[in-house]
C-alpha cells in the first residue's frame, strides 16, 4: 500500500509545489505515494464561506473555526482511518527525523494547514490532532511546514532514493551531524581532498567521518545525544560512493 497524503489547507495550488519534482515528483507520477488536496473553505456553512472568526476574549487577529475545520477534517479522515492526524503550528513538537521515519513506516498522513493566529482548541482536541513544529520560528501560514515534512518523508519511502544507504548515513540518524563531503576535483583552489579519503581503506576511512561528524556536533549541536557507533555500524566498504 502506497504512502497516502491528505493536505487541508485554504491554498491548495501550493500543492504538489516542489514535491512534483526531482525524486518526490517521480514517486507521486509512479504511485509509491499519493497527494490529495483538500479545501477547507468548501466546509463552510454561509454563502461567504467564511472559515475565520475574531478571537474569544479579544485580541488581534483571527482564528479559524472549531466546526469548518471539524467537518474538513472528518470528511478527510473517516473514524477508521488510520493515518495520523497532524497539524503544523509553530506551538508543536518539533519534528525529528525519528518521527519523519515512524511517518514513512505508516500508511500516510492527514495534516492540517493552519493560518490566521491559530485554530480552535476544541477542533484540535476533539479531532485529536498531533501539533507538528518545523523550527523556532512563525511562517505564515502551514503550508510550507507541510512540504518540508511532506519531502523528509516521502525520500525515506522504499523505491524513492536510488541507494537506501544514502538515508541511513545523513545527519541526525546516529544523533550527529553528517560528516563532510568531497569529490572530484582531487585539488580545488589549493584544497585537497583529505587523503584518508582517497586511502581505500575503508576502517580508516570510516573512523574518520565519525570523527568528523562528532566533532562538527559538538561545535554546532551540542544538543544532541549521538548513538554507539555499534548501533548504526555496517560492514566496511557499504557506504556510499561517488
Amino acid at each position: 500500500m502506497s504512502f497516502s497524503a491528505s493536505v487541508l489547507t485554504l491554498y491548495p495550488e501550493m500543492f504538489p509545489g516542489a514535491l512534483g519534482l526531482s525524486l518526490a515528483g517521480r514517486a507521486l507520477e509512479t504511485g509509491i505515494w499519493s497527494l490529495e488536496t483538500i479545501q477547507i473553505r468548501d466546509f463552510a456553512s454561509d454563502r461567504h464561506r467564511t472559515v475565520d472568526d475574531t478571537p474569544a476574549g479579544g485580541g488581534a487577529g483571527m482564528v479559524m473555526r472549531a466546526d469548518v475545520l471539524a467537518s474538513a477534517i472528518d470528511h478527510a479522515s473517516p473514524a477508521a482511518d488510520p493515518r495520523p492526524r497532524l497539524l503544523m503550528s509553530p506551538r508543536g513538537k518539533p519534528l525529528t527525523q525519528a518521527r519523519v521515519r515512524e511517518l514513512a513506516g505508516g500508511p500516510g498522513a492527514v495534516i492540517v494547514c493552519g493560518r490566521f493566529e491559530g485554530v480552535d482548541q476544541r477542533v484540535i482536541e476533539s479531532r485529536g490532532l498531533e501539533e507538528v513544529s518545523i523550527g523556532d520560528f512563525i511562517l505564515s501560514g502551514g503550508e510550507p511546514a507541510a512540504l518540508v515534512l511532506l519531502d523528509a518523508v516521502v525520500r525515506l519511502l522504499p523505491g524513492v532514493m536510488g541507494n537506501a544507504v544514502s538515508g541511513e548515513e545523513e545527519s541526525f540518524e546516529n544523533g550527529l551531524l553528517e560528516h563532510p563531503h568531497y569529490t572530484r576535483p582531487q585539488e580545488f583552489e589549493g584544497r585537497p581532498i583529505p587523503e584518508v579519503l582517497i586511502s581505500g581503506n575503508h576502517r580508516k576511512i570510516a573512523a574518520w567521518r565519525r570523527a568528523e561528524a562528532e566533532r562538527l556536533t559538538k561545535e554546532r549541536r551540542p544538543d544532541l545525544q549521538p548513538l554507539s557507533p555499534c548501533r548504526n555500524s555496517r560492514k566496511p566498504g557499504t557506504g556510499r560512493r561517488r
